[in-house]
């Protein structure tokens, strides 16, 4: 991080690598901006420890991205105030930076992503009131198990997409983590 060297991360349980800048780290997860396949900044992806393989320091493609970020005179997003300490203040605090936050269970559920408003958040689940591809709200929550998640995205393109383009959410939306912020000042533990 304090190199801010442009890297690429490889992890044991999906094929493929992410590149981007190391922006926070924890005993358990680490924090990527992300830079996309556009050689543009694509939002932030939070790893967990136990899954990467291997960082390569810097990035095979650094020098390139980094030259084109650089022609295209793109400023790296700021970094929001994710807490990284556990599962839960992970997805507590990204619901209250982003609108919309990118699960992903790649064990449990291999190639499959879930992307909603987190509702709440406990020491072993969190809802998720979901939507779908065509940026329509589900009509419930699904709960899904804190243990399960292997990556969390928030802040790119897609995620972004969706929120400009979806109808409000019903009133099951009522009640969220993000409606609560000003009147819960500490996150789970």
């Amino acid at each position: 991080m304090s190199g801010k060297s442009l890297v690429r991360l490889s992890r044991n349980i999906e094929q493929g690598h992410a590149d981007g800048y190391v922006v926070g780290l924890s005993e358990r997860w680490l924090l990527l901006l992300l830079v996309g396949d556009g050689v543009v900044y694509s939002g932030f992806q939070a790893f967990r420890l136990q899954d990467i393989s291997a960082i390569a320091i810097p990035s095979p493609r650094a020098q390139f991205y980094q030259a084109v970020l650089r022609k295209r005179k793109l400023r790296r997003p700021a970094t929001p105030k994710v807490e990284l300490t556990n599962t839960a203040r992970l997805l507590s605090s990204a619901a209250l930076c982003f609108p919309l936050v990118t699960i992903h269970r790649e064990i449990a559920d291999p190639g499959v992503c879930h992307i909603g408003l987190v509702q709440s958040v406990n020491r072993t689940f969190v809802a998720l009131l979901e939507i779908t591809p065509d940026a329509a709200w589900e009509s419930a929550s699904t709960k899904y198990r804190l243990a399960e998640i292997t990556r969390v995205d928030f802040g790119g393109p897609y995620e972004e997409a969706l929120a400009l383009v979806s109808e409000p959410a019903n009133a099951i939306v009522e009640g969220t983590l993000r409606d609560k912020a000003a009147r819960r000042p500490s996150l789970p533990r």
